[in-house]
């Protein structure tokens, strides 16, 4: 089976680099790193085609970013195109064109209009809830709900979004019976993939789409630290 790192990024800045804020200097020598020594970097909805052709590159990884900050357009979106790399970011409905209420009330969203405009070659849109809710204080009927509103905003919106979710905090059911239900509401709404956090490299084929890990790229990494996370997710001596 092959080995398939998923990279977690969130805000960007053009000096700060701690905690979920990385700066523009620290993911421009990241993104370099990976064009440098040849890594190939997809997208959730050409995964089933590389499952069926059994040719998943050896140095292969997935590129993450949640929240669709506009600090990502800013800063983010260029680096990508001048490396040539793609990447999924994950939509929080409820704040597009606004600011993040749920963290800091600060932070800028991405409008409407900022996000039809992303080429799709580079950026593929995904969910991140409607509100940014911790799934694991919902009942399932509000579980459900919230689908709908991702939904009905997409539609509306005219939006390329495909079903592909980021859990909000990385957080889901992790116990029976709520876990079980969890994923047949995901399966109910066509959920493709859906991601954890979890800081492990994946195997992929995935042994469990809702269960994907996501390795967290802070910003106060050194550049060894980013290398050893994308080789081995993270290890405790670093």
């Amino acid at each position: 089976m092959a080995r398939l790192p998923i990279l977690m990024y969130h805000n960007i800045a053009q000096n700060e680099s701690v905690g979920l804020t990385i700066s523009e200097k620290n993911l421009d020598a990241q993104f370099k790193y990976l064009s440098d020594n040849g890594y190939q970097t997809y997208h959730f909805s050409e995964l089933e085609g590389l499952k069926q052709s059994n040719s998943l590159p050896k140095k292969s990884v997935i590129i993450t970013f949640d929240d669709v900050y506009v600090s990502q357009l800013t800063f983010a979106y260029p680096l990508l195109k001048k490396y040539n790399l793609k990447a999924s970011f994950f939509i929080p409905f409820a704040y597009v064109g606004g600011l993040d209420d749920w963290n800091t009330a600060k932070e800028p969203i991405m409008s409407v209009e900022q996000l039809q405009a992303l080429d799709s070659s580079i950026v593929e849109l995904g969910l991140h809830s409607f509100a940014h809710k911790n799934y694991t204080k919902l009942a399932p009927n509000e579980v459900q709900e919230d689908f709908i509103k991702c939904q009905e905003f997409v539609s509306q919106n005219n939006l390329n979004v495909q079903n592909i979710l980021a859990y909000p905090y990385g957080k889901y059911p992790k116990k029976n019976p709520g876990k079980k239900l969890f994923f047949n509401i995901l399966k109910a709404n066509q959920i493709a993939f859906a991601l954890r956090i979890g800081n492990r490299i994946n195997t992929f084929p995935f042994k469990n789409n809702y269960e994907i890990q996501r390795i967290d790229i802070k910003g106060e990494d050194s550049h060894l630290k980013f290398k050893m996370k994308l080789r081995f997710g993270k290890l405790k001596l670093f």
